[in-house]
């Protein structure tokens, strides 16, 4: 093949690649947190929330998809390193403050919670964000029959889980951050489907807009490959089947791998990727059946993903659909973003793939093989 390195190229690449490299990177991420409330029978509640207890410390809000972003990195870094005792006893400070920035009511009445501690896991590798457990407790007027929760915008996405006094779920929802979840019905009515239907579609959207850099760059490689409709049309049917099939697995159990594996192994998928753009003009006969196993490595991803917010156990069915469905049309908002940014425009230029396909091409390549040595050598 002959690839033409046009001037200014190279210069351009690297500028470009710089940049994208300080782009978030996923071991100093702020992930949502999960808050799961248990409403018992003697009208006590008992909350757990599992959350980055350093970065609430350290009150870094959600703007900063990356700690190290923050101004008050330097306070995150050092409270990662405590060990868990001398955190719990910076926690117990702390706890008035989280105490008034969370807004519990039963039907309307403000419940001031109870703090009974935190339990926090050992200092580990310090790259890597460690999730608490917060322990608070309290009193539900007699009679009540709605709970309303939110807690400061600043402490970023939540998703909460009602229980009832069994473990039977009473509602689950996904929160943006500064969202409130109002009239959730403790007497015994349950979401309807359709409501748990649109919290997981929209969990599954965001996870690839804005959240899923990776997945952006892999479908971004897709489309990059032929300005044809067919060769897409031919990858994304692939790929979803096959995300689709472990994504299910995943969340069945049956089958399980370590993020540690996983991750790397999609760096290495955008690397093929986009490495095969460069060096075939079309699509191979062999390509939507590496596009198919690269996208049973995706699934496992997404699996890992929807295991941490949580399924509702008795919307099984609805909540997974209903994820696959947000993460296909975030797949889909991706090549349309695509194709209006380049598709459309330049497509059937002569010079397409020397100045759009293969600088893009290489970009993403070079980002996803820092990824792989991120995920690796400096996990």
């Amino acid at each position: 093949m002959n690839l033409r390195i046009r001037p200014g190229f190279i210069q351009g690449l690297l500028a470009l690649t710089a940049l994208l490299l300080f782009l978030p990177a996923q071991a100093h991420e702020i992930r949502p947190a999960i808050i799961d409330l248990t409403v018992q029978e003697d009208e006590t509640y008992n909350l757990q929330l599992r959350v980055n207890l350093e970065a609430l410390m350290a009150d870094i809000s959600p703007e900063h998809s990356d700690t190290d972003e923050s101004p008050n990195a330097a306070t995150y870094n050092e409270l990662r390193a405590l060990p868990p005792a001398e955190l719990s006893t910076r926690f117990n400070d702390f706890a008035p403050t989280l105490v008034r920035n969370i807004d519990l009511r039963a039907d309307g009445e403000r419940l001031t919670p109870n703090v009974e501690g935190a339990d926090i896991p050992p200092v580990g590798d310090l790259d890597l964000a460690r999730d608490s457990v917060i322990r608070l407790s309290g009193q539900i007027p007699a009679g009540t029959a709605q709970l309303s929760w939110f807690w400061a915008e600043s402490y970023g996405a939540n998703a909460l889980r009602v229980n009832g006094p069994q473990g039977e779920e009473i509602h689950t929802v996904y929160l943006q951050a500064g969202d409130r979840a109002e009239s959730i019905d403790i007497t015994g009515a349950t979401q309807s489907a359709g409501e748990i239907f649109v919290n997981y579609l929209v969990i599954g959207y965001e996870h690839i807009l804005p959240k899923g850099l990776d997945h952006i760059l892999f479908v971004v490689g897709l489309f990059l490959l032929s300005t044809r409709l067919s060769p897409l049309l031919w990858q994304i049917t692939s790929f979803t089947l096959a995300h689709t099939v472990t994504l299910a697995l995943g969340m069945l159990g049956i089958v399980n791998l370590s993020p540690s594996i996983v991750e790397p192994l999609i760096a290495l998928s955008i690397v093929y990727v986009a490495v095969e753009n460069i060096w075939s003009k079309d699509m191979t006969k062999w390509r939507p059946f590496v596009v198919f196993g690269f996208g049973l490595l995706h699934g496992l991803g997404f699996a890992g993903v929807l295991t941490e917010i949580g399924l509702s156990p008795s919307h099984f069915v609805t909540g997974l659909v209903a994820f696959n469905v947000g993460v296909e049309l975030g797949q889909l908002s991706v090549i349309a973003l695509c194709f209006l940014a380049v598709g459309i425009w330049f497509r059937n230029k002569t010079w397409y793939r020397s100045y759009i396909t293969n600088p893009a091409s290489l970009v993403i390549a070079v980002i996803a093989a820092y990824w792989v040595v991120e995920r690796t050598v400096l996990a």
